[in-house]
C-alpha cells in the first residue's frame, strides 16, 4: 500500500511542478459548462504528466479524470487512480494561491491512498493506510466541539442554473447563522485537507461531487479522525450526491443545524 501512496506523490509531483512554473503568467483559458467552470492548457498537460507517472507503475491502470476523455466514475471493483490536475484552477487562472493537482487509489471503490500538493502554498498532503500528514506532520481535526466555534467552508461548483445557486444561496446562509464563521478557498481537496490539519472544523458540498474533487481529501479528514458523510448522515462514498466532512466532535449537531436548509 505504501507504493501507492509513494506513486500518488510522484505524480501529484509532476502536476505541481509543471503548473507552478505557469503561474501567474499568461496561460489559454476555456469554458466548459459555465462562465466559471474554467479548464486551461495547464490542466491538460498537468495532467498528462501525472498520467505518465502513474502508467510507469501500471501501464494498464484504470484512470478516473477531470480531463480529456477518461472515465469519469469509479469503478465498483479493482483499482483505479482518481486525478484532478489543478483543483481549483479558478484560482489559478485568477492568481490565488489555493490550487493544486489531487491524486487518489480506490480499490472496489473505497479509497486507500492520496495525495494533494498546492504548491503556490507550499503545503503538501499525503494519506496511506494508517494515517495522514501534512508536510510531514501528522495531521489531526481539531478538537472543539461547541459547533458556533466552528470555521466551515463550503465546497464544490455550482453551475449556472437558478436552482443550483439558490440551494448554495440557501446553504451559506445557514452556515452563517447556524456556525461560527464561514470561508470559501476554491479547491475542494485542499479545504478537505485543512480540516484534516485542524485548521477549518468542517466543510460542507451541497452538490453530487466529482470523484477527483472529493476521494483524497475524503480519506484525510477520516484517517485524521474526522468523520465524513452525506447530509443525511451516512457515510460517504465516492457516490454519495453530498459531502459533509467535519472533525467529528460535533458532527450530529452540524448536520441538525443543515438540516432542511434548501426547502
Amino acid at each position: 500500500m505504501s507504493d501507492l501512496l509513494t506513486v500518488a506523490e510522484r505524480a501529484a509531483d509532476a502536476g505541481a511542478e509543471f503548473a507552478i512554473e505557469r503561474f501567474r503568467r499568461d496561460v489559454a483559458v476555456e469554458t466548459k459548462s459555465t462562465a466559471m467552470d474554467l479548464v486551461t492548457e495547464v490542466d491538460r498537460r498537468a495532467q498528462e504528466r501525472i498520467v505518465d507517472v502513474v502508467r510507469e507503475h501500471d501501464p494498464d491502470a484504470t484512470i478516473v479524470a477531470e480531463e480529456d476523455d477518461f472515465r469519469k466514475t469509479v469503478p465498483d471493483r479493482g483499482e483505479a487512480w482518481v486525478i484532478d490536475p489543478i483543483d481549483g484552477t479558478t484560482n489559478f487562472v485568477h492568481g490565488l494561491l489555493t490550487w493544486g493537482p489531487a491524486v487518489a487509489v480506490v480499490r472496489d471503490g473505497d479509497p486507500v491512498a492520496g495525495a494533494v500538493v498546492a504548491p503556490a502554498r507550499e503545503e503538501r498532503y499525503l494519506v496511506g493506510p494508517e494515517r495522514a500528514t501534512g508536510n510531514g506532520d501528522p495531521l489531526r481535526v481539531s478538537d472543539r466541539s461547541d459547533p458556533d466555534s466552528f470555521v466551515v467552508a463550503p465546497i464544490l461548483r455550482y453551475t449556472g442554473s437558478a436552482a443550483d445557486r439558490d440551494r448554495f444561496a440557501a446553504l451559506t446562509t445557514r452556515l452563517v447563522t447556524e456556525l461560527g464563521d464561514v470561508r470559501r478557498l476554491g479547491s475542494a481537496q485542499v479545504t478537505l485537507a485543512l480540516v484534516a490539519a485542524g485548521v477549518l472544523d468542517a466543510t460542507i458540498g451541497p452538490f453530487p461531487p466529482n470523484a477527483w474533487d472529493t476521494v483524497a481529501g475524503a480519506l484525510m479528514v477520516e484517517r485524521a479522525g474526522g468523520t465524513v458523510t452525506d447530509l443525511a448522515g451516512e457515510p460517504w462514498t465516492p457516490d454519495s450526491d453530498a459531502i459533509v466532512a467535519t472533525n467529528g466532535e460535533a458532527h450530529d449537531a452540524v448536520l441538525d443545524r443543515l438540516d432542511g436548509f434548501d426547502e
